[in-house]
């Protein structure tokens, strides 16, 4: 690996795939958003018929065998099966070839949350129920969170830098953000990079259940559970998905005469230092993460056009980053549109990051911004402009993306519209 060492080369993004409760295609899942179509559902999973929280944000209709061997799949968490896929989605709409010339300098970051832990789960019950012999000898690779970052550069045998990024819920969003400092320092001209999370089972609900981070009241209505900024939101919605982006130097993608979405301008991380499940309430923690990310693309607040917020629907959160906001933008946070992606989806952990990436790059693009959905009920802590009366037309040149997590994690990127 030969590195530039040029720590300001521009960072673009040429492929993008995703698969969510709304769609397992680019196109499907944009025009749901648009359309402020909700994904969450009862579960199916598992029985949850005596769980408090009965609903989730389920991927309904991935079908593995488009993207990988039955015995590939057999072997793999879903989590690694969804990553790997939404990968090479990415790469096809990059118009990237499947091996590349020169794969030293190609590189993997992706983030997840629990990564394969479903499969740890089942070999556990397996084991006590049925004895040593059962245990299936993949369950241990398969259960790391590192396993999908293998497979996918094992897939594209890329030998550059290999990054792997669990920062609970900000995972998604420092990957995409690592990915882009790996071509910033020359250690890379490609990036395969994204976030991928499936971990909907009874155990992870139990946990949730038992913190009272869930929604209670909507296992009826469960696509108006997620309802960020709402004065009546009770929780997250649990979820899956993934998303891929491939992230190129331009230099890269101007040779090949690569379509290019948008350019990552800057990112950052930064962390509470205060509560393992909650955000720091003076909101500077978040608002760190965003000046940071702002000042690493050498651009002034005054540059932002729109703010996909991290927006879970938790009395918390959605009240401390609006405070942030307001700490960042000043008057101007009211002028500001700002959408949570997570009302249609819920709360996918380590992919909603990736997931919201794409987000801002399509709104980028085509100059839409989705709604807010369930926003029905002001709250008088949050009341900034969140996109609640349906989808926008509006000129977006810089997006800045939030995503914070627990632990404290945060984690913000700037993606601006490319201009020669």
């Amino acid at each position: 690996m030969t590195a530039t060492n040029d720590r300001h080369r521009r960072v673009v993004i040429t492929g993008m795939g995703v698969t969510s409760p709304v769609g397992t295609t680019l196109e499907k899942f944009w025009a749901a958003l648009l359309a402020g179509k909700s994904g969450v559902r009862r579960i199916t999973r598992f029985d949850a018929s005596e769980f408090p929280c009965q609903i989730a944000g389920e991927i309904p209709d991935f079908e593995a065998e488009h993207y990988l061997s039955a015995k590939e799949a057999r072997r793999m968490s879903f989590a690694s099966q969804i990553a790997l896929a939404v990968v090479q989605m990415a790469v096809t709409d990059a118009g990237l070839p499947d091996r590349f010339p020169n794969p030293e300098r190609v590189g993997v970051s992706l983030g997840t949350a629990i990564g394969g832990l479903e499969r740890a789960f089942g070999a556990y019950r397996d084991f006590l129920e049925k004895g040593l012999s059962k245990v299936n000898p993949f369950v241990i690779p398969s259960a790391m969170h590192n396993t999908a970052t293998f497979h996918v550069a094992e897939r594209y045998t890329a030998q550059g830098p290999n990054k792997t990024i669990v920062t609970a819920c900000a995972a998604g969003t420092q990957a995409v953000g690592e990915a882009a400092e790996m071509i910033r320092l020359g250690h890379a001209d490609v990036v395969l990079t994204g976030g991928a999370e499936a971990a909907v089972s009874d155990f992870m609900f139990a946990g949730f259940a038992a913190m009272r981070a869930l929604p209670l009241n909507y296992n009826d209505e469960p696509e108006r559970a997620s309802r960020p900024f709402d004065a009546a939101r009770e929780g997250f919605v649990f979820s899956e998905g993934a998303a891929g982006l491939v992230l190129e130097s331009l230099e890269h993608a101007q040779q090949r005469g690569a379509r290019i979405y948008a350019e990552v301008a800057g990112h950052a991380s930064s962390s509470d230092a205060f509560h393992i499940a909650t955000l720091e309430p003076s909101g500077n923690g978040a608002l760190r993460t965003m000046r940071w990310a702002l000042e690493d693309a050498q651009l002034p607040p005054s540059e932002v056009g729109y703010v996909n917020a991290h927006g879970t629907s938790t009395l918390t959160n959605d009240a401390v980053e609006t405070l942030a906001i307001k700490l960042l933008f000043g008057e101007r946070a009211y002028d500001i549109p700002i959408s949570s992606t997570k009302s249609m989806l819920g709360h996918a952990m380590g992919a909603s990051g990736a997931i919201e990436a794409v987000v801002c790059a399509l709104t980028i693009l085509r100059g839409q911004i989705h709604p807010t959905i369930n926003l029905e009920h002001p709250d008088p802590a949050c009341d900034l402009d969140y996109v609640a009366d349906g989808p926008r037309q509006a000129e977006v040149r810089v997006a800045l993306s939030n995503s914070f997590g627990l632990g404290g994690q945060n984690a913000c990127l700037v993606l601006r519209r490319f201009d020669d």
